[in-house]
């Protein structure tokens, strides 16, 4: 959370953090800022001290909404410094920064963190580094930086936010759902009322107008794989493919609150119309590990543990695991989990390895996403919904939807 910030802070020996770029899918920036329209500038947060926000001029409106207190670029004369340096914006840009730690007296350990294009954020930070004598710019480890360990624990009106994102992304899955059994088959795919085939990208277009119309956006896509993309995690399904009956469907949807706010992760598996065997029988080994993973949650377990009783339930039905096979593509081949909240995927981590430490804090909101893939089989079932671990000492599911394995189609 927000408050331990200066503690963290300090545990790292940390002067001041310099965020970097626009508020817009800058999930470090907008921590701070919330989701205000400021395409460029820097956000300085010392140790003990409110942050400041340094926005252009033509945005100052935009960045007095942000409630924090800001400072207008232009009063540092950027036109000025760029003929000081002879059109070199990149020296522009480190005699502005020189100018703004100078105001501010910092000195010390300073954290970088942001969004900017790699070569020129190197020509500035390197030549800045090259001209202090009492700062040093340093660069954590994204999985315990100081931010990702105060974002990783929310405060209410954040739960808030992502359960919003919840009730969209369970209303728009209903949407997809309804818009899949509203179909007939020919020759195991579907078709539209004039006898066209159904394919993934079309599904994939209504799925993102679906969730625009609700205030959302897609910023990372949508897994919609059938069959054997179904098998491998993160494919995506490919647009020109006919949605076909009887295969698994892995469906995850992530969105985000458009300008890439807040997430929601959730995935469901379907077969249309029916299911084979072998398809049956991996939900109900996956489901089976869901819930007894669930039921057996604890406040303050290493996250470590949780994915070892995840790999152990898993090699007891007979799959192997990157536990019990490090490497392998088939079976369960995952983590069991993230955090989720201005980015999709952030602390805590729960992989298996020994060097992790996260632990399940209160206040944590985390995907649960149990999976087992069969490529060869041509086969995938993941389920995932998001949890919050509540000041309550509950675990609670932001958003319900049943998981089902089969839709049914017209006629069946």
């Amino acid at each position: 959370m927000k408050t331990d910030i200066d503690r963290l802070m300090r545990e790292a020996d940390l002067e001041a953090l310099l965020i970097t770029g626009p508020v817009a899918h800058n999930p470090n920036k907008a921590y701070f800022t919330g989701m205000v329209h400021v395409t460029s500038g820097y956000l300085l947060k010392q140790v003990g001290k409110s942050p400041v926000f340094f926005h252009p001029s033509m945005e100052r409106e935009e960045a007095a909404r942000a409630g924090l207190d800001t400072k207008d670029l232009s009063t540092y004369r950027p036109l000025e410094l760029i003929e000081a340096s002879k059109g070199d914006h990149i020296q522009a840009a480190v005699l502005l920064l020189k100018e703004i730690f100078n105001e501010y007296e910092i000195s010390g350990r300073v954290a970088l963190y942001g969004k900017t294009e790699l070569g020129a954020g190197f020509g500035i930070f390197d030549r800045l580094q090259d001209s202090l004598d009492e700062i040093e710019l340093v660069g954590e480890p994204e999985n315990g930086s100081v931010l990702t360990r105060a974002r990783a624990t929310k405060d209410d009106w954040e739960v808030q936010r992502i359960r919003e994102m919840g009730k969209v992304t369970t209303e728009v899955a209903g949407e997809v759902a309804d818009f899949l059994t509203s179909h007939q088959a020919k020759d195991g795919v579907l078709v539209d009322r004039e006898g066209e085939i159904v394919t993934i990208g079309e599904v994939k277009r209504r799925i993102n107008l679906w969730l625009a119309m609700r205030g959302a956006e897609n910023p990372e896509g949508t897994i919609f794989s059938i069959g054997r993309d179904a098998g491998v995690p993160h494919s995506a399904g490919q647009d020109d493919q006919p949605v076909e009956l009887g295969k698994t469907i892995i469906f995850d949807l992530f969105p985000s609150e458009a300008g890439g706010g807040y997430f929601y992760d959730f995935t469901r598996t379907w077969c249309l119309g029916w299911a084979e065997e072998e398809a049956e029988a991996l939900h109900q080994d996956v489901l089976e590990v869901y819930h007894s993973v669930f039921d057996r949650l604890q406040f303050d377990a290493p996250c470590r543990d949780i994915q070892i009783m995840a790999c152990e339930q898993f090699e007891a039905q007979g799959h192997p695991t990157v536990s019990s096979s490090p490497g392998t593509t088939d079976g369960y081949v995952h983590t069991l989990g993230h955090g989720i909240g201005l980015a999709v995927h952030e602390g805590p981590a729960f992989s298996h390895l020994e060097s992790n430490r996260d632990i399940l804090l209160p206040g944590t909101v985390f995907s649960l996403e149990p999976g087992l893939y069969y490529p060869d089989r041509g086969a995938g079932v993941r389920v995932e919904d998001t949890v919050w671990a509540n000041p309550q000492g509950e675990f609670e599911v932001l958003a319900d939807y049943p998981m089902d394995l089969v839709l049914k189609m017209p006629g069946s």
